[in-house]
């Protein structure tokens, strides 16, 4: 015989509060959605179109896919986060001029500029520049959503 006939029930209760918690968390994964938005860079792609409509687009093309001699800004933004991309538009691009495993970006560029095969550097740094400055990450948010597919070319919708 058991000798102590209290220890089964607490033991099955202790289990079942257990699992309890464990199908709570389970069925209630809307908190966990809400902490991965929040998560994400603020920013409105709508005003992020409409900064690059009127400050990128001449060079960089309409749908931020290059033109006017500018590349695509929709292969550069590939993997580039918040940060990097912030300090690349307020101070230039300077250090990536390439896309990732072309060689060594400014030392390329060097050298074409040494043999007349490229002018200067056109892409200006928009540090000074208010509206570009106080919508960096509304530019943010359009073009990595454009890059990654996220939004179509064209007037986003406005939230």
């Amino acid at each position: 015989m058991d000798k102590t006939p209290w220890t089964r029930p607490i033991l099955l209760a202790a289990a079942l509060s257990a699992l309890a918690g464990c199908a709570l968390q389970w069925r209630n994964a809307e908190p966990a959605r809400e902490l991965a938005r929040a998560a994400e860079p603020p920013g409105s792609a709508y005003a992020g179109w409409r900064v690059y409509q009127q400050r990128c687009a001449a060079c960089h093309g309409a749908a931020a896919d290059g033109g006017g001699g500018a590349p695509s800004l929709l292969l550069r933004l590939q993997g580039l986060g918040p940060q990097r991309f912030v300090d690349l538009v307020l101070r230039r691009y300077e250090a990536d001029l390439l896309p990732p495993g072309q060689g060594s970006p400014r030392e390329t560029v060097v050298d074409e500029v040494v043999e007349r095969r490229r002018g200067g550097l056109t892409m200006p740094a928009w540090q000074g520049e208010p509206v570009v400055n106080s919508h960096v990450m509304d530019l943010y948010a359009y073009l990595a959503a454009r890059s990654e597919g996220r939004l179509a070319p064209g007037r986003p919708p406005a939230r």
